[in-house]
């Protein structure tokens, strides 16, 4: 088998296209909790700290005066950006909330189908002998220990 037979075969597998699937679906969520917390939610909370803007906070390392991140950057100047570091904290406890939230209600799915299946009996597949007290086939018509006749 050459290699590339074996690359087609580990490629079309279930698991690699649901992994594809995954991480494609996971950088689009990550796209639009980006959005949620630059576009929707900091912007209140800036409004309520007194029209803050916590993307344009940073810490300037030069002797340069600037006033915006942007100039900054257009500088060239060299910037601790924890503003920007703030927005990306905030995006990653509302990932990790909607994940944990979403692995709950999956585990909760999963615990009550397999409360609502019924638990198949064991047919049992021996028996005692009521003479010598061994165990024999239930299909046995004599004990193989003690060579009485069942019933």
């Amino acid at each position: 088998m050459s290699v590339l037979q074996e690359f087609k075969e580990f490629a079309v597998k279930g698991n690699v296209v649901d992994l594809a699937v995954g991480i494609i679906i996971g950088a689009s969520f990550g796209k639009i909790v980006t959005s949620f917390v630059n576009d929707i939610m900091m912007p209140p909370i800036g409004k309520l700290l007194g029209g803050f803007d916590f993307s344009n906070l940073f810490i300037n390392l030069s002797s340069k005066s600037v006033t915006t991140l942007a100039e900054a950057k257009a500088a060239g100047i060299a910037t601790i950006n924890y503003g920007l570091f703030l927005n990306t904290l905030i995006d990653f406890v509302i990932v990790a909330a909607a994940v944990f939230i979403l692995v709950r209600q999956i585990n909760r799915l999963k615990n009550q189908l397999v409360a609502d299946e019924p638990v198949p009996v064991a047919t049992p597949t021996t028996k005692e002998c009521p003479y010598c007290f061994n165990a024999i086939p239930v299909k046995a018509t004599r004990c193989g220990c003690c060579t009485s006749e069942l019933k």
